[in-house]
């Protein structure tokens, strides 16, 4: 399972939803993954072998406990490639979902992409305080 992705990318959505997918993200997860609704108002992006694991946690999960977000991920859900340019096309839905027009950021985090509006994206990280981080590290040995 992959846990070493990282960085963000500002990339641009033509009006067809259709985007660059970082090269450097792709050679992690490879030209075909999963695309499915996030938390927060993001897409999430999961290599097939990730995405897989996923699965299996969720199947895990008692449906009494489990099936709001085993229908929220799963019912969102898209296997996407990336063609010889390297875009994928982000289908309406999940555009709609995100809040994605025209700017937006491809961001690694571990084992999964996420997909932001940029603005979001902006506006969500300028929320996080240091006594926010601060309090989310301890206890982390970090």
């Amino acid at each position: 399972m992959q846990d070493r992705l990282k960085g963000n990318f500002s990339q641009t959505m033509d009006v067809k939803g259709r985007m660059s997918f970082p090269q450097k993200l792709r050679d992690e997860i490879g030209d075909r993954f999963i695309v499915t609704k996030g938390i927060d108002g993001c897409l999430f992006v999961y290599s097939n072998e990730n995405f897989e694991a996923i699965c299996e946690k969720l199947r895990a999960i008692p449906m009494i406990r489990g099936r709001a977000i085993q229908r929220n991920i799963m019912s969102w859900a898209i296997e996407v490639e990336a063609d010889k340019q390297g875009r994928i096309l982000i289908p309406q839905n999940l555009r709609e979902q995100a809040g994605l027009v025209k700017d937006v950021i491809v961001s690694g985090v571990f084992d999964r992409c996420e997909i932001w509006d940029k603005q979001r994206f902006d506006e969500m990280n300028a929320s996080v305080d240091e006594e926010e981080l601060m309090k989310a590290l301890e206890g982390t040995e970090f």
